[in-house]
């Protein structure tokens, strides 16, 4: 949790908030393709993309 308050506060003195959006997006996909890896739900997920 530390990681994402650092994260956060660097983010907010460099003036790149706008990543952050970018960030989530990239862990949700991430996310997406762990779950698609081995699980039933893999075939459902492929027909989204």
């Amino acid at each position: 949790m530390s990681f994402l308050m650092e994260l956060f506060a660097f983010a907010q003195a460099r003036k790149k908030i706008w990543l952050l959006p970018l960030l989530v997006l990239l862990a949700v996909f991430g996310g997406l393709l762990i779950l698609a890896k081995g699980s039933a739900v893999a075939p459902f997920i492929y027909t989204i993309f």
